[in-house]
């Protein structure tokens, strides 16, 4: 469809008047000005999940926003007033970049909105990106029957080009495969089609039936503007939208932009030094947990590593450039050796590795801190006192716990962070339903320890918090149980939990709304590796690439007998070396970092909720002010500078081909100010 010639001459109009009024660069103008660029994206909604997946990103990394949401008739008009002001004698751009829905989600292209959007990208040369569109002329594409093709994506290989590469997504390796996680269900949708005059591919596919590749996204520069065409469905939560989102916010934001995201991954392995208990095949329990009668019973060993699965971790942590963190319960090591006539060959072959792991304390003997349970009921209870208070384990029996385990590790010389810790169970913490409160002697306890982190677990408790002076580290249990030590136990655990009670299960699946049943149980030998492994990687990496700090906790247990861990991390790390760049790293930091990261974070939102935050970028200047004492995280290009008081030093450091770091004002400056290249 060509433009019409009312459209393109109202164009025209709106964009020599407002040209003007600026000041800026036009033929025949005599002077002109620079004007301001608020570091703020417009984000135009309209429910659909292409623009939630963009502004999930946006948040995710710390970029300030303003949502426009086109089904809320009370929501603000777009015109140019809404788009530029003044700043004093300063011309003043609101939004560095704009994210549509579609390239005219206000139902006309010749609407008063869409004009007044298209002449303010085009006088302060700000991108648009459109969310999801087809492929058609106006995108700068040809139709999708011109050598191009429409269709379900599932399976289908991309590419990064060579443009792409070499600008805003060249973090990533070049290859990705779209998911297919479901085989009968259809999960995405899009239009590969030939770029037109103006368009440059950024990612790519090959047209199914043919030689030919159409372009799934690129950049469409035409009239005077710049639109970034995605023409494919997605979700904030499907890998090939993760894999992209960097480069949507670095191409909209021209790659200076408040917020930065790192991709990591830290795994805790717990109980170390301690054994785990085992689960029971036949009865389908876990002898010693006191819902499971009958005692331990036959072939119900603990798990325990031996010295060789220690001397594999510290192999495999060689080999793979990775960091476990040991968290150890060193009274439980000490019970141990005294049971075994005074020898415990992995407690030596751990220590003799000590300076290759990090090391968190887990209490010295794995003690519930929380309430005094009562387990003489299924589900246990909390233990009441004569007067119906509950009975809550001691302030000074706490800090025995965290103490004496702390006290061991130095006399080790165990490279320790007495900041850190992970109760047992993450007990302490309140546990709902039976203890709906913190223990409220746990405070004072890591008071008492110097203990500023403490873990919790994020399936119940996704969101840090605080715990008197420290702060909680949420962690992702990985479903890799603590009470299995072969692929055979796993597999059978996992078909008691994830099957019917027709096909044998507990039937739980059947009841909970948050889960669903297998079609049929996994084959115990074969299933494991088949299914539970690529699951779980594919959920691991996922977090991983998406910028979320959380570490991920499994078991000694783990690590022993069938070593049942390291296909899930061999494939975590695999798949993301395959993805991404070399500039790209995937960081592993420890739990007092992440819990930094986390509260900054918390911090962060905070001042920009509050409209504390002020950030704009005039030229090659960029200024930002915050509240005090709030770290303000920035990205912007290689060869930026930060100002000092008498001299500038290079800002940041670098990732993904950007440079990137927290900041604050220096000495006897009351805001930040970088000098891009």
């Amino acid at each position: 469809m060509a433009l019409s010639a009312r459209r393109r001459n109202t164009a025209a109009l709106v964009t020599a008047a407002a040209t003007m009024a600026l000041g800026l660069v036009v033929p025949g103008a005599a002077a002109a000005t620079t004007p301001r660029i608020d570091l703020k994206v417009l984000v135009v909604a309209d429910g659909d999940s292409p623009v939630a997946a963009i502004t999930d990103q946006l948040r995710t990394t710390g970029v300030p926003y303003t949502v426009v949401d086109l089904n809320d008739p009370g929501r603000p008009v777009i015109d140019a007033a809404f788009l530029a002001d003044t700043a004093g004698s300063t011309h003043r751009a609101r939004y560095q970049g704009v994210v549509l829905p579609d390239e005219t989600p206000f139902g006309s292209p010749d609407s008063p909105e869409q004009l007044a959007l298209e002449a303010y990208e085009r006088t302060y040369g700000i991108g648009q990106v459109d969310a999801y569109t087809w492929a058609h002329p106006e995108v700068g594409l040809d139709y999708t029957d011109a050598g191009g093709w429409a269709g379900t994506l599932d399976g289908q290989p991309a590419q990064i080009t060579a443009a792409g590469k070499a600008g805003w997504f060249g973090y990533l390796d070049g290859a990705f495969t779209f998911e297919d996680n479901a085989p009968a269900v259809p999960e995405s949708y899009g239009y590969a089609a030939r770029p037109r005059a103006g368009f440059t591919s950024y990612v790519d596919t090959e047209v199914p039936g043919s030689t030919g590749r159409g372009s799934l996204l690129g950049e469409y520069a035409h009239d005077g503007r710049r639109e970034l065409v995605v023409t494919f469905a997605y979700n904030r939560y499907q890998q090939q939208f993760r894999l992209l989102a960097r480069g949507i916010v670095e191409w909209l934001t021209q790659g200076v932009h408040l917020g930065q995201v790192r991709n990591s991954f830290a795994v805790h392995v717990d109980d170390v030094l301690a054994p785990d208990s085992r689960w029971d095949t036949a009865r389908d329990c876990t002898p010693g947990d006191f819902d499971c009668a009958g005692g331990d019973g036959p072939g119900t060993a603990p798990i325990r590593m031996t010295a060789d699965d220690a001397a594999y971790a510290a192999q495999w942590q060689r080999e793979h450039g990775f960091t476990l963190d040991m968290v150890f319960n060193a009274g439980s090591g000490e019970e141990w050796r005294s049971e075994h006539g005074g020898a415990d060959a992995l407690a030596d072959r751990l220590l003799a590795d000590k300076a290759q792991y990090r090391w968190i304390n887990h209490t010295y003997t794995h003690q519930y801190l929380g309430c005094v349970q009562d387990t003489s009921t299924v589900p246990w209870t909390c233990a009441k006192n004569a007067d119906g208070s509950t009975r809550w384990m001691s302030r000074a029996d706490i800090s025995a716990q965290i103490r004496d385990n702390t006290d061991w590790a130095l006399t080790k010389s165990l490279p320790l962070d007495r900041t850190e810790l992970v109760t047992g169970e993450h007990s302490g913490l309140k546990t709902l339903p039976q203890q709906p409160t913190d223990n409220p002697n746990l405070a004072g306890a890591l008071a008492d320890n110097g203990v500023k982190w403490t873990a919790s677990d994020n399936s119940r408790e996704p969101g840090q918090r605080p715990v008197g002076t420290a702060l909680t580290v949420p962690r992702y249990p990985m479903n890799v149980y603590y009470n299995v030590g072969t692929k055979a136990e796993m597999a059978d655990e996992y078909n008691w939990i994830y099957t019917s009670r027709a096909d044998g299960g507990s039937g739980v699946c059947e009841n909970n709304p948050t889960s669903t049943c297998l079609a049929a149980p996994l084959d115990t030998a074969t299933g494991y590796d088949d299914v539970i492994v690529p699951q779980e990687a594919r959920t691991a990496l996922g977090h991983a690439v998406s910028g979320d700090p959380r570490p991920h906790y499994a078991h000694q247990s783990n690590l022993a007998e069938d070593r049942i861990l390291y296909p899930v991390l061999d494939q975590v790390l695999a798949g993301y070396r395959a993805l991404f760049a070399d500039n790209t790293p995937l960081e592993n930091p420890r739990q007092s970092a992440i819990g930094t990261e986390l509260q900054r974070r918390a911090a962060w939102q905070a001042a920009l909720a509050a409209n504390r935050v002020t950030a704009y970028r005039i030229g090659t200047t960029v200024t930002i002010t915050a509240p005090s004492g709030v770290q303000i995280p920035v990205t912007a290009p290689e060869g930026t500078k930060k100002q000092l008081l008498l001299s500038t030093a290079t800002f940041g450091t670098p990732y993904a081909g950007r440079r990137s770091a927290w900041t604050t004002p220096e000495l006897l400056q009351s805001s930040v100010t970088l000098k891009l290249p």
